[in-house]
């Protein structure tokens, strides 16, 4: 990696291979990871990666909402705006500084609507024309700083699009929903389906496909990692947080997982990542987790990953679990959370974290039965294992919800937060 270099002119400085944070951190003011270019106009601050794809832009005009605000536009290729939530609650909520609101619904009970503003849309679509007007207007451009920009400006809009439909296209689709615990790496996950669809079809579910559950092969995993090599090219330094997708992949098996993790990691060396450390988040179930036995978490502890699984438990009250139409028992549940924490006792390298519902029109004895699992079932406070709490209503944010919120938060004895659900 060639070392940072900046060019700077009265109105503009560019700088390449920009050195940021080089692990993710959780502050109340702008901390950027990674290795990126960043160009800088006395109206805006634009960020690329290393394959000269934007990834992040900031208005610094008086229409701008907020100077530690900004948009961060991901592989899938939605712009996602990152807001502070005037910093009252959203940490204790969410467990990070920042919102994330985005451009299309979703179960979140706090933010705004940010993307009616009509600055933020400006920039989306204009970025391009700075970066020209950069390059007509100074004529003492190093030779990489033009050739920087001449990348960045073919990566235009449907350019970025194409490559977000070849990403889908490899794992089979759009990941429609990401695991919670993603949140510590920014959601910033490779995609690997490991398998398709979910056991369970689940009446309320609104983000999961109605696919069959089934497991790759091997040769399937192998395609897949070749095509992600491609895609991610120059900028895989910059990532070391994998997904395995889709809904229950811990169903796939621990052969199927260990392969996948043990290849990923050697195909996509993510152990050279300018980022310290590997991760990997994926979605279980009920009876997978059931299933799994303890020889396959004691081999994860032989690799190099912080492994994060989500379990979706819901409810620990029938009634609640037949309105959803979620096909398992209460006692399946209880069985389930008494699981995840023997094993988040027992295995530093993974962590199980457990999705509850939240909705004012649940039976009486939901909220009631929660709390036997997170408080009455523990004997003290536990630092792991997060439970995250999974508005129902989509598209319906509302602050005055979240003082229930806050008082199921108190009692718990787990880290407990609320799920906004993203995609990829």
């Amino acid at each position: 990696m060639k070392p940072t270099t900046t060019f700077t002119s009265d109105t503009v400085q560019i700088s390449l291979r920009k050195m940021g944070s080089a692990k993710y951190v959780k502050m109340s003011y702008p901390v950027f990871s990674g290795i990126y270019a960043e160009v800088e106009t006395r109206d805006l601050v634009l960020h690329f990666n290393l394959n000269n794809e934007i990834i992040r832009a900031r208005g610094k005009g008086a229409d701008w909402p907020h100077p530690h605000e900004w948009l961060k536009r991901n592989m899938g290729n939605d712009w996602i705006y990152y807001s502070t939530g005037g910093y009252t609650g959203v940490y204790e909520a969410t467990g990070e500084y920042y919102l994330p609101n985005l451009p299309y619904k979703t179960n979140g009970m706090l933010g705004g609507a940010p993307f009616q503003n009509g600055c933020l849309q400006e920039l989306i679509n204009s970025w391009p024309r700075c970066l020209e007007e950069i390059l007509t207007r100074e004529s003492n451009l190093p030779e990489d700083i033009v050739s920087f920009l001449e990348k960045a400006l073919a990566n235009n809009a449907d350019r970025l699009q194409q490559t977000a439909d070849n990403l889908f296209t490899l794992c089979g689709g759009r990941s429609t929903v990401l695991p919670p615990d993603a949140r510590h790496v920014d959601y910033n996950v490779i995609p690997i389906t490991v398998a398709t669809g979910c056991l369970y079809k689940c009446r309320f579910c609104e983000v999961k496909n109605k696919r069959l559950f089934a497991p790759k092969s091997p040769a399937e995993i192998d395609h897949q990692l070749d095509g992600l090599m491609r895609i991610y090219r120059d900028d895989l330094i910059n990532y070391n947080g994998l997904f395995l997708g889709e809904h229950d992949a811990l169903n796939a098996g621990p052969k199927l997982i260990l392969y996948t993790l043990k290849s990923a990691e050697e195909k996509l060396n993510l152990s050279a990542s300018f980022l310290h450390g590997c991760s990997a988040y994926l979605f279980g179930s009920v009876s997978s987790l059931l299933n799994t036995p303890d020889d396959f978490f004691r081999e994860i502890e032989q690799l190099p990953f912080q492994v994060y699984i989500n379990i979706g438990l819901e409810s620990h009250d029938q009634a609640t679990l037949d309105l959803l139409g979620k096909p398992i028992t209460s006692a399946q549940v209880a069985d389930a959370f008494a699981r995840i924490q023997d094993i988040n006792d027992n295995f530093s390298k993974t962590e199980i974290t457990a999705n509850f519902v939240l909705d004012e029109d649940l039976p009486q004895t939901h909220l009631p039965a929660f709390l036997e699992l997170v408080r009455e079932s523990l004997p003290r406070v536990k630092p792991k294992g997060c439970v995250y709490l999974s508005p129902l209503k989509f598209g319906q944010p509302s602050r005055s919800k979240t003082f229930g919120f806050n008082r199921l938060k108190v009692l718990s004895r787990v880290p407990t937060y609320l799920y906004i659900i993203q995609r990829l």
